[in-house]
């Protein structure tokens, strides 16, 4: 943007200029793709999170039969 542009010459809005802020040989993703990769991430550590629960319950249920006996 020319900021001695008079205010009707201003590219603002819809037409203004894209800056792209990356180099040009770094891939571009879409917004779906980003947020594809970000499920993801989650997803896999809710599994582990899950994981760790069905473990510390298991040692857990162990100690408590080994407390038993």
């Amino acid at each position: 943007m020319d900021p001695y542009a008079k205010p009707k010459e201003r590219k603002v809005g819809a037409r203004r200029p894209k800056i792209s802020h990356l180099a040009q040989s770094v891939k571009i993703r879409t917004r779906k793709e980003r947020q594809a990769e970000k499920e993801a991430v989650a997803a896999e550590r809710r599994a582990i999170k899950k994981a760790a629960r069905r473990h510390l319950k298991q040692q857990l249920l162990q100690e408590l039969d080994a407390a038993d006996l």
